[in-house]
């Protein structure tokens, strides 16, 4: 029988090996998040860009960063770079855009209406260079406000 647990053993080993080597599966996108992605790309074919396409690490990483900022209450980009790198998330550029708002002021529309109206989040916006994307939105109580909508955007590419 010992030669049954040495099987047993090496199969077990190899099963959780490879479901840590595994990359999670990534949840399709919401209806929010894909209102998001088509706002985004409609904004970039009006400055003749290609269109984003979404990313399951950069998609992970968003989602991970929005859902931390409502459950601490923060909302800063902290060290984006190292929490991407951290999901597996490559680019020899990345950037990420935030943003919040409550009933309409979270409105794909209005978020993307923001980020163009500021410099920093306009350029990672029509960064021609980046290809890919992850979108996170998730909505709860944050700064006071219930049903608040909470959206990280992570780009990639060159």
């Amino acid at each position: 029988m010992l030669v049954g647990s040495k099987i047993v053993c090496v199969f077990s080993t190899f099963f959780l090996v490879s479901l840590l080597a595994a990359p999670a599966a990534v949840a399709a996108p919401t209806d929010e998040e894909r209102a998001l992605l088509s706002e985004m790309n409609r904004v970039r074919a009006a400055h003749g860009l290609p269109a984003l396409r979404v990313d399951a690490r950069l998609e992970r990483a968003a989602r991970a960063h929005s859902r931390d900022m409502l459950r601490r209450g923060f909302f800063a980009h902290g060290e984006f770079a190292r929490r991407l790198s951290s999901f597996g998330a490559r680019g020899r550029a990345v950037g990420e855009n935030l943003g919040w708002g409550v009933g309409a002021r979270g409105s794909a529309q209005a978020i993307v209406a923001a980020w163009l109206a500021s410099r920093p989040h306009r350029a990672n916006l029509l960064r021609a260079g980046f290809r890919r994307i992850g979108v996170g939105r998730l909505v709860g109580t944050f700064a006071g406000h219930g049903g608040a909508a909470v959206v990280t955007a992570d780009f990639a590419g060159r």
